[in-house]
């Protein structure tokens, strides 16, 4: 498990420094008027958040691996365990390609 625990922190610290540099180009990006949109990601996202920024989805999906760090993976149920996991891989699997599109069309 650890293993997966470090690919995890690993995965948000990558996906942290991207979410910076992508905040970055759209303060730009919006004092020059562009980039009018309501949230980065629908409704039908896996995440709660709605946001115009990275920062706050990335805030979201550590928070989530705060929660599930905090297990103790001897005592609990896996099937309390996968439905988390699934759920923070998807978040990230989420930003890192909306990430690698945005910065593609810049």
């Amino acid at each position: 498990m650890q293993n997966v625990l470090d690919k995890l922190k690993d995965n948000l610290q990558l996906v942290y420094r991207k979410a910076i540099d992508a905040d970055n180009a759209l303060n730009q990006l919006q004092q020059q008027g562009k980039g009018k949109f309501a949230t980065i990601f629908a409704e039908n996202s896996p995440f709660t958040t709605r946001a115009k920024r990275f920062e706050p989805y990335v805030q979201e999906v550590a928070g989530n691996m705060d929660t599930f760090i905090a297990n103790d993976f001897e005592n609990v149920d896996m099937n309390i365990i996968e439905p988390q996991l699934t759920l923070i891989v998807q978040q990230i699997e989420a930003l890192l390609a909306t990430l690698t599109q945005f910065k593609a069309t810049l």
